[in-house]
């Protein structure tokens, strides 16, 4: 939730924000701190450098879990989860889970109680499609395996 709310300070989007915002701002962002717009010997070089990078990595991230992203790819995040979990692990408010299918993504904002009541579960697929995957704030992480 950290990153989350770090990256929204930065591009000041409100949670509902469209994609098409978030690209006006992403553009006048990078056009602010290009790197090439300042000389090898300006003081901001380096800083421009970092925050060009922030700004990238904040923008793909943003694009991730806005909420249009989330619905082109309802379909694909069903099937996934409907294949089964992998593995999981959960870090902070960060939970991880990697389906059969070799998708994994990630949950933000869910408590290690939560985490607890999943492990404990006879049937974690069950007690996470009710407790979890509908219920957090989520986004693909990493993209399945394809077959050659």
């Amino acid at each position: 939730m950290k990153r989350i709310n770090e990256y929204k300070r930065l591009f000041n989007v409100e949670p509902n924000t469209d994609l098409k915002t978030l690209k006006t701002t992403y553009r006048s962002l990078v056009k602010e701190w290009h790197p090439d717009k300042f000389s090898e010997g300006d003081e901001l070089a380096a800083e421009a450098e970092m925050k060009s990078r922030q700004i990238i990595d904040a923008y793909h991230f943003l694009v991730s879990i806005a909420p249009e992203t989330i619905a082109s790819n309802l379909e694909e995040y069903n099937a996934s989860y409907e294949s089964g979990i992998a593995d999981f692990k959960h870090k902070g408010l960060l939970l991880e889970i990697s389906f059969v299918d070799g998708t994994t993504y990630e949950y933000f904002g869910v408590p290690k109680s939560v985490y607890v009541k999943m492990i404990n579960s006879d049937k974690q697929l069950r007690f996470a499609k009710r407790n979890i995957f509908n219920t957090y704030l989520y986004r693909k992480s990493k993209k399945s395996l394809q077959v050659a």
